[in-house]
C-alpha cells in the first residue's frame, strides 16, 4: 500500500495533481488519501499521525509557511516520509538535499514525470518495508521504523506500541507481536516486550528503556537477560 498527500495551498494546483496522479497509481494498492492547504496544517497533522502517509508532494512556494519550512519541520519528527517537492521553478532543487527530498517536479506536473518519480518511490518502499512495523488503530494506520521502538506492553485486549516517548494502542495479542517481530524484540515479562536496541540498563530484576524503569520476570529473567546482554553487544 502506497499512501499519499498532497500539500499546495492552490486548490487549481492540488487538482491538476491529483488529477495526473490517478491516472498512473495502481488502483488496489495506492491512493491519494489526505490533502493539505497550508504548511502548517500538514505539519501539525503529520507531527500527531506517525507513519499513515508514505509519500507527500510539497509544494516549495506556499503563502505562510513555505514548503522548505515545513519540510524542516517535518524532519525534526520524521525522517522516513518521501517528501517529493513540486514548484514552478528549478532555482530550489539543491536545496531539497538539506531536508533529504527523493526528487523535485516542475508544475505542470506531467504524467511521464510522475511515473518515473512513483517508480523510485516504489523500489525505496519496499527496501523500508522489512524494516517497518505496521499497526491500525481508531486513530488511523501508523507505520513505525521497527529500530526506533521502545517497547510493547499488553494492557487488557490490546498492545501498546511505545514509540518516541508516545503511546499507540491497538487491538492484538502480545503473543501475535512478538512472533510477528521474528526475534527482534525480547520477552521479558508477560505483559512486556522491548527492543534491545533501546536498553541502556540492565539490572538484577528490572530493564531501563525510554525513561522507564521495566519488570523482568522471573520465569523469563535467565533467557531475557542471555538474550538482551548478546543484543546489546552486537
Amino acid at each position: 500500500m502506497l499512501r499519499i498527500a498532497i500539500c499546495d495551498d492552490s486548490a487549481d494546483a492540488r487538482d491538476s495533481l491529483r488529477l495526473q496522479l490517478e491516472k498512473i497509481l495502481m488502483e488496489e494498492t495506492e491512493e491519494i488519501v489526505y490533502e493539505f492547504s497550508t504548511g502548517a496544517g500538514a505539519v501539525r497533522w503529520l507531527e500527531h499521525h506517525p507513519g499513515e502517509i508514505d509519500l507527500l508532494f510539497l509544494d516549495v512556494e506556499m503563502t505562510g509557511v513555505s514548503g522548505m519550512a515545513a519540510a524542516e519541520a517535518i524532519r525534526r519528527f520524521d525522517t522516513g516520509l518521501i517528501i517529493v517537492f513540486v514548484t514552478g521553478y528549478a532555482d530550489y532543487v539543491f536545496d531539497g538535499y538539506k531536508v533529504n527530498a527523493l526528487d523535485y517536479i516542475i508544475k505542470p506536473a506531467g504524467a511521464e514525470r510522475l511515473l518515473e518519480v512513483l517508480r523510485r518511490v516504489r523500489v525505496q518502499l519496499a527496501q523500508k518495508k522489512k524494516e517497518m512495523y505496521l499497526m491500525k488503530n481508531a486513530e488511523g494506520t501508523f507505520r513505525f521504523p521497527i529500530s526506533a521502538i521502545d517497547y510493547f506492553y499488553s494492557d487488557r485486549r490490546k498492545v501498546v506500541c511505545v514509540c518516541g516517548g508516545k503511546e499507540y494502542p491497538f487491538y492484538a495479542k502480545l503473543d501475535a507481536v512478538e512472533q510477528e517481530l521474528s526475534g527482534r524484540f525480547v520477552r521479558i515479562h508477560q505483559r512486556y516486550l522491548v527492543n534491545p536496541q533501546q536498553i541502556t540498563r540492565i539490572g538484577t530484576d528490572r530493564v531501563a528503556v525510554a525513561d522507564k524503569e521495566l519488570p523482568i520476570s522471573r520465569a523469563l529473567k535467565e533467557e531475557a537477560v542471555k538474550s538482551l546482554a548478546r543484543a546489546m553487544l552486537m
